[in-house]
Formats: C-alpha cells, sequence, structure tokens
C-alpha cells in the first residue's frame, strides 16, 4: 500500500465518522453512504479492478468510470438537498401564514 492509498482511505475514514457523528439521517442514506465507501476502499485497493470493470463497461480507463459514476452520485446529491430545501420553504411559508392570521385577528389580541 502506497502513501495515496492511505491518504484516500484516510479521507474516506473522515467522512464516514463525520456523517455518522454529526449527520445522523434515514437508513437509506446510511446504506448508500456505506455502499460508496466500500466501493471507495475496494477501488483504492485494487485500481486495476477499476479498469477492467471499465473496458467491460466500454469506458477506456478506470478513473474516467468513477469520475461519471461520480457526477451522477454528484447530481443525486444536488437534487436531494434541493428537495429538502423546497420542503423547508413549505414548512417556514405555512409557518409564516399561520402567525400572520394569527396577528391578524382583533380577538387573539390581549
Amino acid at each position: 500500500m502506497n502513501g495515496i492509498q492511505l491518504l484516500l482511505i484516510a479521507g474516506l475514514a473522515f467522512v464516514a465518522v463525520y456523517f455518522f457523528v454529526r449527520l445522523r439521517n434515514s437508513l437509506f442514506d446510511l446504506l448508500l453512504l456505506l455502499i460508496l465507501l466500500a466501493t471507495g476502499v475496494v477501488f483504492i485497493l485494487f485500481p486495476e479492478l477499476s479498469n477492467r470493470l471499465a473496458n467491460k463497461l466500454g469506458v477506456g480507463r478506470g478513473a474516467d468510470l468513477v469520475f461519471y459514476t461520480s457526477i451522477i452520485l454528484f447530481w443525486f446529491v444536488i437534487l436531494k438537498l434541493y428537495a429538502r430545501l423546497r420542503k423547508l420553504e413549505q414548512i417556514v411559508t405555512t409557518l409564516v401564514r399561520k402567525d400572520a392570521l394569527e396577528e391578524a385577528d382583533p380577538k387573539s389580541r390581549p
């Protein structure tokens, strides 16, 4: 194992620990993270495996396959964050409307 492999695995471990400690999300998110981490460690430790898989899928190099897959995963994360943001906006809008209606009602004033 060379230096870059140690550095990359340490980076993945840091992301995993941070995710588990700080962001405790749903079971689906945790399973997805574990699958991605395991895949990352396997490709880091055995880079020729990614090259063989890439060649079978019609991609020139394993690094290109990892890059293309990362783009898809980043889009997934962006869409997931967008959906969460929209949900929070709807909650805030509902709360503000409710508060405005309560303040506008003369019966609710002291």
